[in-house]
């Protein structure tokens, strides 16, 4: 079994991978949805998963920053395997990503960015772009899953511990809304469906 095929197994195993129809936080739709909260609400696997992911990280990093919600925790257990400090951002009123609670981030830093699951890369770009307002460098990119086309971010490559290549659609073209399909939003980032009046 790949290394690949073991952290897929272990998704499987869990019921992080489900099958619906799913409304994406990029606003596309997917018959299949990966939930990695069921990963890492044990600690156990959390630790495994974040540890892993440092391992293969590559370069001096001086900080780990993730997004809300997802991206917390294993945000939080890569930079415990680095050893190096963990921030997240929260989003204004504007819908914009900025740090509260006391954290900043230093000009000239080396800056890991950790998503669980990364489909479109928008959040991603978003969190980069604060980590580069601060006058700091987005060095590299971590997922637990990585589900996009590119397998890359601004030309970083995602370090994931698995790949998977699942079709997403547009509102206008989904076979699953076609088909009448109830439509779920599984994740933290609230929207109107794609097409919704």
């Amino acid at each position: 079994m790949s290394p690949s095929d073991k952290w897929l197994a272990l998704l499987e195993e869990l019921g992080a991978v489900q099958n619906g129809h799913f409304l994406l936080s990029s606003g596309r739709h997917s018959e299949r949805y990966v939930q990695c909260a069921k990963v890492l609400e044990d600690p156990q696997h959390a630790a495994a998963v974040g540890g892993e992911l440092a391992r293969r990280l590559r370069g001096d990093v001086d900080r780990v920053v993730s997004p809300p919600l997802g991206g917390i925790l294993v945000g939080y257990e890569v930079a415990r395997g680095l050893r190096r400090p963990f921030q997240f951002p929260e989003r204004g009123a504007d819908n914009l990503f900025q740090l509260r609670r006391g954290f900043s981030i230093h000009p000239g830093e080396r800056v890991a960015v950790i998503e669980d699951v990364i489909t479109t890369g928008r959040t991603t770009r978003e969190l980069m772009a604060l980590v580069r307002g601060y006058g700091a460098e987005p060095v590299c990119v971590g997922a637990i899953v990585d589900r996009s086309e590119s397998h890359e971010v601004e030309g970083l490559p995602i370090q994931a511990l698995v790949r998977l290549e699942i079709p997403t659609y547009a509102y206008a073209d989904c076979p699953l809304c076609a088909r009448g399909a109830p439509l779920t939003q599984p994740g933290s980032r609230k929207q109107a469906p794609e097409g919704a009046s």
